[in-house]
């Protein structure tokens, strides 16, 4: 039976640091999927909508107002889920849009309407691309870039494993980017024993940092799913790292 990994990718892992989704990175992205389809059903939280629509169009003051911020998520969202379609079917892979609010994991209801679309586009062969509806919800959009989404839908579909991409190694116990002898941390066990190492730091694109990276480990914790944080920058990263090739950080349950 296949094991089901949820593979959350940030905007500044789709953009390679850049203002532009990286085509180069999303094929990236199809190819290992291609590599472990056989071993692994993939799940992937995906987000870059907004940076999509940069890419066609500026709508002045997007990035002081929210109201802006869900107007080119509007339009970045059928722009970069067509993005994800072109390529993934070079690959033989075909993908579905899953787009998800909150509310879609208050009850149970709702809980069992989303896993039940989930497991019947597995069942199909259909890759689920989940993001959060920013045209209605604005939690994502101000903080997070989808860490906490990306762990809710783990628990909800009974996931192995969340994957999220970062644009460093892992957990250290200080800023990498500033500090060279920053060590990284591969194992957590207990979450509260690392809250001192949160760097609040944001990414120019994201707008998660390591704290809504602690919140999706604790949500994952308390649902029995373990989460790695790796670096999204490297070729191959997750293959990679399911394959114990690269250093990372395990958030053990």
């Amino acid at each position: 039976m296949k094991k089901r990994v949820v593979i959350k990718i940030g905007t500044s892992t789709l953009t390679s640091g850049t203002k532009r989704i990286s085509f180069g990175k999303i094929e990236d992205i199809a190819s290992q999927i291609e590599k472990i389809k056989d071993k692994y059903d993939v799940v992937i939280v995906s987000s870059g909508a907004i940076a999509a629509a940069k890419q066609v169009v500026e709508i002045s003051g997007y990035n002081k107002k929210v109201d802006s911020k869900q107007a080119m998520a509007a339009i970045g969202q059928p722009k970069l889920i067509r993005i994800y379609d072109d390529i993934f079917c070079r690959f033989g892979l075909n993908v579905s849009q899953c787009l998800m609010t909150y509310r879609d994991f208050e009850n149970e209801t709702s809980k069992n309407n989303t896993r039940n679309t989930i497991n019947k586009l597995l069942e199909y062969g259909y890759i689920p691309i989940v993001n959060e509806n920013d045209t209605v919800a604005v939690e994502e959009i101000i903080l997070g870039d989808n860490d906490k989404l990306s762990a809710l839908v783990a628990l909800t579909i009974e996931a192995d494993l969340l994957i999220i991409a970062s644009d460093i190694d892992g957990l250290f116990d200080s800023n990498p980017k500033i500090n060279k002898n920053a060590k990284l941390i591969d194992k957590v066990y207990n979450i509260d024993e690392v809250l001192h190492f949160a760097d609040c730091n944001k990414s120019d694109q994201g707008t998660g940092g390591m704290i809504s990276k602690f919140q999706a480990a604790q949500i994952c914790k308390d649902g029995g799913v373990e989460m790695w944080i790796v670096n999204g920058g490297y070729d191959n990263f997750f293959a990679d790292a399911l394959a114990n090739k690269i250093v990372f950080t395990k958030f053990i349950v």
